[in-house]
């Protein structure tokens, strides 16, 4: 490390034991220094200026408030407020309304027959294939599908290894595949 990154690095657990003590000047200088990186963090998470306003704010809030939950020995403080930045983030995404407003939406209220005909012979390709298949392949398609189970998940649950649970998985919906597409 170079003599000017460890003179940051030192001065930020400074400022960062000021805080702790209510300092207002060490919050400042904090700020000054790492606002653009957390900005920036949010902006490309998000797409949206606004957002990553607040989220820059949540960021120096929570270090204000918080700033015990910071460990100099477990990385640098910039990567710590960069990485709460994403978490922070992603967690707006999250919480984000659809675009589409449930008034916009059109719902046909009209019986599709040719797509429930359509639906119905899909319906019958697929029990076809999974009827063809060996028990253990059709069982571990079955678990991933339609009980939402991971591939570790179904290995645990069968205590089969997990490259076979794979290999089965990769096979069953080749055999779908072909069934769709002769």
């Amino acid at each position: 490390m170079s003599r000017a990154t460890s003179t940051v690095v030192s001065s930020d657990a400074m400022l960062v034991s000021a805080i702790r003590s209510g300092d207002e000047q060490a919050m400042a200088q904090l700020y000054e220094r790492y606002s653009a990186i957390v900005y920036s963090v949010a902006l490309r998470v998000l797409g949206d200026t606004g957002v990553a306003e607040d989220i820059l704010q949540e960021v120096f809030m929570r270090l204000w408030r918080s700033s015990d939950t910071f460990d100099a020995t477990r990385g640098s403080l910039p990567g710590w407020l960069a990485v709460i930045t994403r978490n922070r983030a992603i967690d707006s995404l999250r919480k984000r309304r659809p675009e589409a407003d449930i008034t916009d939406v059109v719902v046909s209220i009209e019986p599709d027959i040719a797509g429930a005909a359509d639906s119905s012979r899909a319906l019958e390709k697929i029990r076809g294939a999974l009827g063809g298949m060996p028990l253990p392949q059709r069982a571990a398609l079955e678990m991933a599908f339609f009980e939402g189970l991971s591939h570790t998940e179904i290995a645990e649950k069968t205590g089969e290894p997990l490259g076979t649970i794979k290999t089965r998985i990769r096979a069953g919906l080749l055999t779908l595949r072909k069934a769709f597409n002769p």
